[in-house]
């Protein structure tokens, strides 16, 4: 493996010592140096497989959807054969936007500052007065939209700007594909329109680190237990679950131990007991095809999946992304989805506790927030940047169980497993210069003690 030292004006970073994952420390100064933000989005974002949107926000030909990946604008659209399209939302000529709505129908796309117009597919259509003023000698087959690879697993598009990356269920890993099955035990599920959006002055990867952190809940979010919107129960379980995948995909948080499994079951399978933290989750994995689907580990976890590197599932029904806008900010969307099938009313009491829970005027979003942006405040600080964080929660405490069905996982309480598997991953892909390196020096999931 090359050396790796990102140097800026001001100092260095050594990638290879950044993080310790023997001692679990943190050289924080990865949350605020430039250099370090500007390698993230060549080699992370740049690289992997980014969730774009769901099909069903793109059913019928002409529909689009804009998004991200890393600072890229990109078009996820559905061409005039059905088959869905990533193109890169900058014209060839100079650069401008070809699209500057959020989501809409259209035949085509038209650069509003010299007209050229492109195909649902990216290629070039027309340009103006192409005979007169560049005489015939435009050659507009080389001159179309930058298409992204696109790949879809269950109706989920992911796209990747880098030719060299693995198929997408490669990519995933079983991981990352129970991250997405989860979302599916109900049945199918659509989205519902619009993204709830805003911006945060935080690093992206505090975000995505907090999404295994149940030893911040009874603190941070103390107001939504005052307030009933949530019980101590069902955010702060001491029973923990955490699967690590590959290339940094992990689910940490709830899991239902054996023993509680079968005594779920039997108080499912009479009607009988008062309702527990899980009722309200667990009761569709009873169904013998889903626990097939989700597997003998999986359908006892309830954590909450990040699909590296910023893809947060939440059990609100609803997924998150973690976009960068610089080392200091943060911009979150939430997209929000429902069975299929599921009925008006009980369709606007799921909305309204999105509503509430998360997003820009949700209680947990406004706490978490806080937290976020003040400690990429204290990774700025001339003196506080230079001293590291500690994540040693758990670290050597815990074992690796493993099921003769290949899944695996750490079964134990409140712990640091999933943000040290995070920042491990990270720095693997940060010193990998290409995919073949990643995939050859890449940290498989860990055995035994953790």
């Amino acid at each position: 493996m090359s050396e790796a030292i990102i140097t800026t004006d001001r100092s260095s970073i050594d990638l290879d010592n950044c993080y310790n994952e023997l001692t679990g420390v943190l050289d924080r100064r990865i949350f605020s140096d430039e250099a370090v933000y500007q390698e993230e989005l060549k080699r992370i974002f740049g690289r992997a497989w980014n969730f774009i949107c769901h099909e069903s926000q793109i059913p019928e030909s002409g529909n689009f959807f804009t998004n991200f990946i890393g600072e890229d604008e990109v078009i996820a659209v559905r061409d005039r054969t059905g088959a869905v399209n990533v193109l890169l939302n900058s014209c060839p000529h100079r650069g401008n936007t070809v699209c500057r709505a959020e989501l809409g129908t259209t035949r085509s796309f038209f650069c509003s500052y010299h007209g050229w117009n492109f195909d649902l597919d990216g290629s070039l259509l027309a340009v103006p007065n192409e005979d007169a003023f560049y005489r015939n000698d435009l050659d507009k087959r080389q001159w179309g939209l930058v298409a992204a690879r696109v790949e879809t697993y269950k109706g989920f598009v992911f796209a990747t700007l880098d030719p060299d990356a693995p198929k997408l269920f490669e990519y995933l890993g079983w991981v990352g594909r129970l991250g997405i099955d989860m979302m599916l035990v109900d049945g199918d599920i659509r989205f519902l329109d619009g993204v709830h959006k805003n911006r945060l002055k935080c690093n992206w990867k505090f975000a995505v680190d907090n999404l295994f952190d149940w030893y911040h809940v009874k603190v941070s979010h103390g107001s939504a237990f005052k307030v009933g919107l949530v019980t101590e129960d069902a955010m702060a379980p001491n029973d923990q679950m955490v699967i690590l995948g590959e290339y940094g995909h992990g689910i940490g948080g709830p899991g239902l131990t054996h023993e509680r499994q079968a005594e779920f079951d039997q108080r499912h399978a009479a009607g009988e007991g008062d309702p527990k933290w899980y009722d309200l989750h667990a009761s569709h994995r009873t169904d013998p095809a889903i626990r097939e689907m989700l597997g003998p580990i999986g359908f006892r976890s309830f954590g909450h999946p990040n699909i590296f590197p910023n893809l947060w599932v939440t059990h609100t029904r609803q997924m998150c992304l973690r976009i960068p806008r610089g080392p200091f900010e943060t911009e979150i969307w939430w997209f929000n989805y429902v069975p299929a099938d599921l009925p008006e009313a009980q369709s606007q009491q799921t909305i309204f506790r999105q509503n509430h829970i998360f997003g820009p005027a949700g209680f947990l979003e406004q706490d978490d927030g806080e937290n976020w942006s003040h400690s990429t405040r204290g990774a700025k600080g001339t003196q506080s940047k230079m001293r590291p964080l500690n994540f040693t929660m758990g670290l050597g405490r815990d074992k690796v169980s493993n099921d003769p069905s290949g899944q695996s996982a750490i079964e134990t309480v409140v712990n640091e497993h999933g943000q040290r598997w995070t920042y491990q991953s990270w720095k693997e892909w940060m010193q990998a210069d290409t995919w073949e390196a990643l995939m050859a020096n890449h940290s498989k999931p860990p055995e035994g003690n953790v």
